[in-house]
């Protein structure tokens, strides 16, 4: 009788052994992925949060995993950026009749955590939603279309920046706070597939190139040259294309063209595929 409850136990402490060590074998220490997605503005152009005009986001990013649960991740990202007056229901953006876009390059570091226990190639532990916060820098430069010819803003001083106003001229670097959700399973050992949803807190409100009022006496600021009024003139203010040049709203001095009280923002929505880097061990009994 002693032998066989003495086999019996035997049998049961190989079978957990074996379970642990199919659960602890692989041990995940990071990943590589890169990710594919749509990026979306919002700002003095699209002060109703519209989701209207999603452009094309790329990324690539290494994660190191500190366990099942916590991560720190370096990531770089492309993304366009744009909008238009001309799509808002609001009558007065109609009329202002401003647009933009931009491209942006982003490096941040961010960190993420798993709310469930993360495992690649376990079936009990192969999906976890997560949240990432993090802190980034990213380059941009708006710029619009005049009679089919683009124009960078910023050299343009379109609210004045170059007419020694008192305007600062404004960086084409900035900072963002990226933080989102997303959700993470397991094909297989090696490789993952993810979807995340990240809003960029920045701190610039020149994303759009557009922030605080018209400029006083825009004929002075931005001199007609010898083919005729130049290029600044004209993008700074392009309410004359809907209500005339005699009517335009620049022609009131000190009328607000942007709202310089709240920062611009994006957003980035993304699916990734990363492959996981790790080593295999066997936990010895304690």
């Amino acid at each position: 009788m002693n032998r066989k409850i003495l086999f019996s136990l035997l049998i049961v402490s190989t079978l957990i052994t074996s379970s642990q060590a199919q659960e602890n074998g692989y041990i995940q220490q990071g990943e590589f992925g890169i990710t594919a997605g749509a990026a979306h503005y919002f700002g003095d152009l699209n002060t109703r949060a519209g989701l209207n005009r999603p452009k094309p986001a790329l990324g690539a990013f290494f994660r190191k995993q500190f366990g099942n649960y916590i991560g720190l991740r370096v990531a770089a990202h492309y993304a366009q950026v744009g909008y238009s007056d001309s799509y808002s229901k609001n009558e007065y953006q109609k009329t202002r009749n401003l647009s933009f876009n931009s491209n942006i390059f982003e490096l941040a570091v961010l960190g993420n955590f798993n709310f469930f226990k993360y495992i690649p190639g376990d079936a009990a532990h192969s999906f976890t939603p997560y949240v990432t916060l993090g802190v980034g820098v990213f380059t941009y430069d708006p710029y619009a279309y005049l009679e089919g010819t683009k124009y960078f803003l910023r050299p343009l001083g379109t609210e004045g920046q170059l007419s020694g106003i008192g305007k600062k001229e404004y960086s084409t670097m900035g900072i963002c706070i990226p933080f989102g959700v997303g959700i993470k399973y397991s094909i297989t050992e090696k490789v993952n597939l993810s979807f995340e949803i990240s809003q960029r807190f920045t701190n610039t409100d020149y994303l759009d190139d557009v922030s605080t009022t018209y400029v006083t006496n825009p004929s002075v600021a931005f001199p007609a040259g010898p083919s005729g009024p130049s290029p600044a003139y004209l993008l700074q203010d392009r309410s004359y294309e809907i209500l005339g040049d005699n009517n335009k709203l620049s022609n009131t001095p000190g009328r607000q063209r942007g709202w310089n009280k709240q920062k611009d923002q994006y957003v980035i929505a993304e699916i990734g595929i990363s492959f996981n880097i790790g080593t295999y061990h066997c936990p010895t009994a304690n």
